[in-house]
């Protein structure tokens, strides 16, 4: 089902979770508004959810996590709330998940680290806080790591140099990450708000 670029309005209706044979779902770059229906967690055999770039709002919700044949998810350039819910874990078939522009806030789950066949993260310009993860060094296929213009805290962990060694492109800049600084990363730094670091 493909809807892009439609100027589509309103909300998604619930009853979307009906159409539970669905593999390719494509809303994006339209004006949807309203949250994700929980009835979304329906299509168990979607491989690609894409709702960029629309006026969603809400939190994204647990279900998504039923939808463990999802390959591609783009939720970014939204109005989303709240957290990553920990049920993203289970969605180990992912290859690029991108929720970047939106409000989201608290820390990455380390549930995050199931997903290592991810090749693209994007995170950026959110709210995002807490300590970045030691367990993202466990997604040892990422070719991007997309993480700045948020309010990450703490120290970067050592293991983010597993990523850069596999030739991960890493971008970590306009955040709160406190020296020192891995060696690995010392490039990829750029500025930070150091005002809270001892």
């Amino acid at each position: 089902l493909n809807l892009v670029s439609n100027q589509l309005t309103g909300p998604i209706p619930s009853m979307i979770g009906n159409l539970t044979n669905l593999t390719y779902l494509g809303l994006n770059d339209n004006q949807i508004t309203g949250g994700i229906p929980p009835e979304i967690g329906n299509l168990t055999n979607l491989t690609s959810l894409n709702l960029g770039n629309n006026q969603l709002t809400r939190e994204i919700p647990p279900e998504i996590g039923n939808l463990t044949n999802l390959t591609y998810l783009n939720l970014r350039d939204n109005q989303f709330l709240g957290l990553i819910p920990s049920e993203i874990g289970s969605l180990t078939n992912l290859n690029r998940m991108f929720l970047y522009n939106n409000q989201l806030t608290g820390s990455i789950p380390p549930e995050i680290s199931n997903l290592t066949n991810l090749t693209e993260l994007g995170l950026e310009n959110n709210h995002f806080s807490g300590l970045i993860p030691s367990e993202i060094s466990n997604l040892i296929n990422l070719t991007k790591l997309i993480l700045n213009d948020n309010q990450f805290t703490g120290v970067i962990p050592e293991s983010i140099c597993n990523l850069i060694e596999n030739n991960c492109l890493i971008n970590i800049t306009n955040n709160q990450l406190c020296p020192p600084y891995p060696s690995c990363v010392e490039d990829f730094v750029g500025e930070q708000d150091r005002s809270d670091c001892d």
